[in-house]
């Protein structure tokens, strides 16, 4: 099984890197595996990929029970129950969904690194923090002895290119304000498949892609087949 959708998303972000003066080794991928097979992660394993994406704890617990490849990354990528805090923590190298407060009392008794995600139009459907909140935000999470290792964020849907890269470029500069306090804050986490190329324009250093690599999800899927 081939993926021409992982070639092509790597030579869309080897494109959009160089457009804008930098290397594409600086952006990483994260391929979206939630609602896709083991079969196609193998697929996309097999083709070099290593570092993939789900979204709930469930989905999470299949994959780490499969017979997938041992040395896959895995990324926590959507919103996470504090009860469920322990679990993924130890199974993945970094929370991409530190959304709020009330995770900091479970989340600190793990070292895995988070990146603060930020909501930032005030989207009721979504979550995260205030762009506002974002010093308060930083300094409390980094006070309770986590690892923060950037900041993430989802922008309004719109079919403007135009708007989209503004969203882009302020969350760019809430992850430069962060950048400047330390090094170790290194990652701005932006655009998925629609908009990655803009995102990476804009500065993104980590990308989450999954239906122009994988295809649309499936509802409902055998995970081996």
């Amino acid at each position: 099984m081939a993926l021409t959708g992982l070639k092509t998303v790597l030579e869309r972000i080897d494109t959009a890197a160089r457009r804008s003066g930098r290397s594409p080794d600086d952006v990483k991928l994260v391929a979206v595996s939630k609602g896709r097979s083991d079969a196609l992660v193998a697929a996309a394993y097999r083709e070099g990929h290593r570092v993939f994406g789900e979204n709930r704890q469930q989905g999470l617990a299949g994959r780490i029970g499969s017979d997938l490849p041992k040395d896959i990354e895995w990324h926590f990528i959507g919103p996470l129950q504090g009860r469920k805090a322990p679990f993924v923590a130890a199974h993945v190298s970094l929370l991409h969904s530190f959304d709020r407060f009330d995770l900091i009392r479970r989340w600190s008794a793990t070292s895995t690194p988070v990146l603060i995600q930020f909501n930032m139009a005030g989207e009721s459907q979504k979550s995260g923090f205030a762009p506002a909140e974002a010093k308060r935000a930083l300094e409390t999470i980094l006070g309770a002895g986590i690892l923060v290792k950037g900041v993430m964020a989802i922008p309004p849907a719109t079919e403007s290119r135009d708007k989209t890269r503004g969203w882009f470029a302020e969350l760019k500069k809430i992850f430069d304000i962060f950048n400047e306090s330390s090094e170790a804050i290194d990652t701005l986490s932006m655009g998925m498949s629609s908009d990655f190329d803009i995102a990476i324009e804009e500065g993104a250093t980590l990308v989450r892609v999954g239906t122009a690599i994988f295809g649309p999800v499936q509802q409902d899927f055998d995970r081996n087949g």
